[in-house]
């Protein structure tokens, strides 16, 4: 039996990923998340999402002299993302403090934007990679509205300082795209990912 690692430490990437019925394990990745200068948002994230399977799958080869694991789990399979909020090809990632997600809203409110997920599994075998882009759609927003929901903590660990699952939801009336992108995991793409290298849910 095929074990399968989320290279992640994102409890709605983990809520995710077993919503659709899938056995796996959590092994975050612990690796720079800056983006290059210059760099592509889409290149950006599948970069990312890369280096998290990557790094993981070598630590745990490592830990098991060379296995991956334990020699009856049978095969390891890496699965790495990550999410960032683009505008104006400028990268929004996760805000550095209150002023910054405050920042960054002022930027969103009233406009258009788009969520880029990358994804990359790694096996013994090989690496494959992809991306989703979702746009997302931000009703104008009153300066208290921002202040508040700053306030309450939600925006800080979030790429582009809001949860779509989250109370940023009043402010949100149209997504065109795969919503659970916007989540922090694309799940149609990553189950063709999973099944395409033969491992399926429970």
């Amino acid at each position: 039996m095929d074990m399968l690692v989320l290279a992640s430490a994102s409890p709605r990437r983990r809520e995710l990923l077993a919503q659709v019925g899938y056995v796996f394990k959590v092994h975050p990745a612990q690796i720079p998340e800056e983006p290059l200068a210059g760099e592509d948002p889409i290149a950006y994230v599948v970069r990312l999402a890369r280096e998290k399977a990557e790094a993981v799958f070598r630590e745990l080869t490592a830990a098991t002299n060379g296995r991956g694991m334990d020699s009856d789990e049978g095969r390891l399979a890496v699965l790495g993302a990550d999410t960032t909020v683009t505008l104006d090809k400028q990268i929004l990632g996760k805000p550095e403090d209150a002023a910054d997600a405050a920042r960054m809203l002022r930027l969103l409110s009233g406009r258009t934007h788009r969520v880029i997920t990358g994804v990359a599994l790694m096996t013994e075998e090989r690496v494959e990679v992809a991306a989703e882009a979702t746009g997302v759609r931000f009703l104008t927003l009153r300066d208290e509205e921002i202040a508040a929901y700053v306030a309450g903590g939600e925006p800080m660990d979030k790429a582009g300082a809001y949860a779509i699952q989250g109370r940023a939801a009043r402010w949100i009336p149209r997504v065109e795209g795969c919503y659970f992108n916007v989540v922090g995991l694309p799940l149609a793409l990553v189950c063709s990912l999973l099944e395409g290298a033969g491992i399926t849910a429970a």
